[in-house]
């Protein structure tokens, strides 16, 4: 990405932040619609991607029931984008009025063990508004990890405002990161991780929909060092303003193994519960990249050669 779109990159955030939080809320409402279908209509690379992704998902599905769901899931990641521009401003009775999830006693129990908890999800509905639930409904803080972005003044506006929601967000890179979020678990912390896509080209082979893929390793890693519970969580959306979503059991260190054998196990354990949210409500997964290995060496669809592909800030 060059300097000038950087630049506009950063600008276009700073806007929806700045202007999008005041407008009336059916106005917002329709824009995040008009954007969705206007971008959809345009059927650039990351529509492309995003049914290549939901052709693994849900594989008997016809060409026009595919491009039905990228239709609903464009709409569903503009949702999320137009909530989490007005989410700073949103009351703590707004934030308890506009999510529902489902087996927290999972959770809530687990911190009043003590033990710590690694909550990981997939990039379903809006983990953000999730995670203000947690800060100002239930009352904890919790650390997550953001990937850097580019520009930086991009990269810190989100940490910016992700920590004015309550949460501590470390850089994805760095080295650092790991540590820190072990200390945090330790203490019997909360620490919560979008985890269904790998940043480092050294997580863990999963079978994810039929077909392998790599998920971070970092969830397990921390869950098996600190004696955390390794909690998967899936949220959607079902047609109403309220956001769904369901806290799954724990994830089992297996008793035998070695390290990176336990982790495989572990891995695949939360790909598997990534999968059943992801199937029931394949239109809420904002998967706009690649992500099976078969995709790794290929080109994006509609993809120009020798043109670079930039990373989204929810990716």
């Amino acid at each position: 990405m060059s300097a000038m779109a950087e630049r506009l990159t950063d600008a276009l955030y700073g806007l929806g932040w700045t202007a999008v939080k005041k407008l009336p809320e059916p106005v917002a409402t329709a824009l995040g619609r008009r954007i969705a279908d206007t971008a959809w209509q345009r059927r650039g690379k990351g529509v492309l991607r995003l049914e290549a992704n939901l052709a693994r998902v849900v594989p008997d599905a016809s060409p026009e029931r595919l491009a039905e769901l990228s239709k609903a899931g464009m709409r569903s990641y503009m949702r999320y984008w137009m909530e989490s521009f007005r989410l700073p401003a949103w009351s703590a009775q707004r934030v308890r009025d506009s999510i529902d999830i489902q087996d927290v006693h999972h959770l809530t129990d687990g911190l009043a063990a003590g033990r710590g908890v690694v909550i990981a999800l997939p990039h379903l509905a809006n983990w953000d508004l999730a995670g203000v639930w947690v800060t100002r409904t239930l009352g904890v803080p919790f650390t997550t990890v953001a990937e850097r972005l580019k520009p930086e003044s991009l990269y810190d506006r989100f940490v910016a405002y992700r920590e004015s929601l309550g949460m501590e967000v470390l850089p994805h890179t760095g080295g650092s990161a790991f540590g820190t979020l072990a200390r945090r678990l330790r203490a019997g912390g909360l620490v919560c991780l979008v985890a269904d896509r790998d940043l480092s080209s050294s997580g863990a082979e999963v079978k994810f929909f039929g077909e392998t893929a790599r998920m971070p390793a970092g969830p397990a890693m921390l869950a098996q060092q600190t004696g955390a519970l390794l909690m998967p969580v899936t949220l959607w959306y079902d047609g109403t303003p309220v956001m769904k979503g369901r806290v799954h059991p724990p994830v089992d260190v297996p008793e035998t193994g070695t390290r990176a054998e336990r982790t495989a196990v572990m891995t695949q354990a939360l790909a598997d519960a990534f999968a059943t949210g992801i199937a029931e409500h394949p239109e809420d997964w904002h998967m706009l990249q690649r992500l099976w290995l078969a995709d790794l060496d290929t080109p994006d669809p509609g993809r120009r050669p020798g043109r670079g592909s930039a990373k989204g800030p929810a990716a």
